[in-house]
C-alpha cells in the first residue's frame, strides 16, 4: 500500500502511572532531565493532509495543548486499558472545531469498554456537548484514514489481545509480551519499530528492554524505539548509551519523519 510522507511524535512514553510516579523518590523520579518525565504512552501519526492520535490516555488534553493540535481525523485504540482509554471524552473539543464526528477504531473488546466507559455519548437521548464518536470494528483488514494506511497487528498483553499498527514504513506496538509468528511477518519489513520496553526485570504482560531489543534484532528492523517505560527501567541517558547502534529509548516530544 503507497504512503505519504508521515510525521510520528511522541506524545507519551510512560507506563500507566507515568512518570514520576506519585509518591517515588527514587532518582528516575526525582530527576532534573525532562527526558524522565513521561505521560501515558501515546502518538500522533500525520500526513501533509490527515492526522490520526493512537491511543487517548488520561493525559490526552495535555498532550493535545502541547504539541499544539488543532485538526485530529481520527483516534485508534489499542485495547481498552485505562492508560490508553481514559482521556476519550475530550474529543469534545475537536468535535467542537469541526462540526463533526471524530472516527474511532478499535477492536470488538475495547469497543465493548467505549460503549461502557462513554455510555453517554451513546445514549438515545444526548446531553449537549457530549463526546461524538463514528465508532468503527476493526479486525485484521487493512484501513486509510485520509491518505495513512493502517495495517492492525494482533499482540497479546498476557491473555488480552491488543492492537498494535502499520502506517507504511513504521510499526507501532504497545503493552505486549507475545506476538504469533504470524502477526510478526506484518511487522518484518518496517523501516521504523516503536515497541514498549517496560523495565529489565521479567513482567507478566510486558516485554523487557532486552526482549524488546531481542525482537528488533530478530526481524532486522534497523530504527527502533521503545516506549511505555517505567521509572524501574533507570534514567534516560544511562539507558540510552547501553543501547544497540540504531535503537533508542523514546521521550515526550521527539519527533521522526518518514
Amino acid at each position: 500500500m503507497p504512503y505519504p510522507p508521515l510525521h510520528i511524535s511522541f506524545l507519551g512514553t510512560g507506563t500507566s502511572s507515568g512518570v514520576p510516579m506519585i509518591g517515588c523518590g527514587c532518582e528516575v523520579c526525582t530527576s532534573t532531565d525532562p527526558k524522565d518525565n513521561r505521560l501515558r504512552s501515546s502518538i500522533l501519526v500525520s500526513s501533509d493532509t490527515s492526522s490520526l492520535v493512537v491511543d487517548t490516555g488520561p493525559d490526552f488534553r495535555q498532550q493535545m495543548l502541547r504539541e499544539k493540535v488543532t485538526k485530529l481525523d481520527a483516534v485508534l485504540l489499542t485495547h481498552p486499558h485505562k492508560d490508553h482509554l481514559a482521556g476519550l471524552d475530550d474529543i469534545r473539543a475537536f468535535n467542537y472545531w469541526s462540526q463533526r464526528s471524530m472516527e474511532v477504531y478499535a477492536d470488538a473488546l475495547t469497543e465493548e469498554a467505549v460503549r461502557r466507559d462513554f455510555y453517554y455519548a451513546f445514549s438515545e437521548k444526548k446531553y449537549p456537548g457530549i463526546p461524538e464518536m463514528d465508532l468503527h470494528t476493526i479486525g485484521s483488514e487493512s484501513f486509510i484514514v485520509g491518505d495513512i494506511p493502517v495495517r492492525p497487528i494482533q499482540v497479546w498483553h498476557l491473555r488480552m489481545p491488543v492492537t498494535g499498527y502499520r502506517f507504511g514504513p513504521v510499526t507501532y506496538i504497545t503493552d505486549a509480551n507475545r506476538i504469533e509468528p504470524a502477526e510478526k511477518e506484518k511487522i518484518r519489513g518496517s523501516e521504523v519499530l516503536v515497541v514498549n520496553a517496560l523495565r529489565h526485570e521479567p513482567h507478566i504482560s510486558h516485554f523487557t528492554l532486552e526482549e524488546a531489543v531481542a525482537l528488533v534484532q530478530e526481524l532486522g528492523i534497523p530504527r527502533a524505539y521503545f516506549t511505555h517505560i517505567s521509572h524501574q527501567l533507570g534514567l534516560h541517558q544511562d539507558v540510552e548509551a547501553s543501547l544497540p547502534e540504531g535503537m533508542h529509548l523514546a521521550y515526550d516530544g521527539l519527533s521522526i519523519s518518514l
